[in-house]
């Protein structure tokens, strides 16, 4: 019989976000495989294998890559037993089944979720971050981090995220090779093949805005839920304003390192002050993170 639900409040709100987008950016991947094969008649088998191929590498291996990338390391409850304890009241608050527990070595205070499923969930907390943060302040990161697997969309983004990936790479290919080298004039496949690379860009601009998207509401989304399962939004808060103001003290080389991450990190790291990467970030302000968890501590408090 299949599990019943967790104890996370659900979101309609996010899984209508996240329906729209996979509608949306399965539209986009028809439209833009469509270009491929119009502009590549005779090589449309090695599109199709070649886009099959990234797309299953990109849902089945990319959490594993960016556990592998972040530097997690899956520890046992000898190890980091008050770690191990804290996701254990988690679990068992929310009703879930107890995911991999892994910690990174690095002083940047931060934590992620990775995994398809709660089968195949991972949550890592940095060393930075066990070493800086109180228990409770600890176990509202890691109820956060633990909603993103309960509502799976953790998987919705690597699978939404990967056109954005294909386009870039076809981007780069047709900038670098040059797609057209080989069909001047005014031959209609000619003219296509110029298209691509603008087509590509074109569609990494719209795929990225879409779980631009999509990640900022997750990210409030996950606050909202870790926040009324624990009871505590003012531990959740604290830890928000911690985290957020320890990263100035960051060697700006260790953040460089961890922000190609971002979109996996509880709290994104930024190497300069001003930046596009701030602009666009994944997340949404600390000022809306905070005033939303004030008005659910009013709430709580009635």
């Amino acid at each position: 019989m299949p599990r019943a639900r967790s104890r996370y409040a659900p979101d309609r709100g996010l899984t209508g976000r996240m329906v729209t987008t996979m509608f949306l950016i399965g539209l986009l991947y028809v439209v833009f495989v469509g270009v491929l094969l119009a502009a590549l008649r005779g090589s449309w088998p090695i599109i199709l294998i070649i886009t099959g191929g990234l797309f299953i590498a990109q849902f089945w291996f990319s959490d594993r890559i960016a556990a592998y990338g972040m530097g997690a390391r899956e520890v046992t409850p000898e190890q980091a037993p008050e770690l191990h304890g804290t996701i254990d009241r988690i679990c068992a608050l929310a009703d879930m089944p107890k995911p991999k527990v892994a910690i990174a070595e690095s002083d940047v205070p931060n934590a992620f979720a990775t995994g398809r499923s709660e089968k195949t969930a991972l949550v890592c907390a940095t060393t930075g971050l066990l070493r800086r943060l109180e228990p409770e302040e600890l176990e509202g990161v890691l109820a956060h981090e633990m909603s993103h697997v309960a509502h799976r969309d953790v998987a919705v983004m690597t699978i939404a995220s990967f056109l954005g990936v294909l386009a870039g790479i076809i981007t780069r290919i047709a900038l670098w090779g040059g797609f057209a080298r080989s069909r001047p004039g005014n031959d209609p496949a000619g003219i296509l093949l110029l298209l691509i690379p603008l087509i590509s860009a074109v569609v990494y601009a719209i795929s990225f805005l879409l779980t631009r998207l999509l990640s900022r509401y997750r990210e409030l989304s996950a606050d909202r839920a870790a926040a009324l399962l624990t009871g505590r939004p003012s531990a959740l808060a604290s830890a928000l304003t911690k985290v957020s103001g320890q990263m100035a003290r960051i060697p700006t080389e260790d953040l460089r390192k961890a922000e190609p991450y971002n979109a996996f990190y509880f709290v994104p790291a930024f190497s300069a002050k001003e930046s596009l990467g701030r602009l666009f970030s994944s997340h949404p302000t600390l000022e809306q993170r905070l005033d939303q968890l004030s008005r659910i501590s009013t709430d709580l408090s009635r």
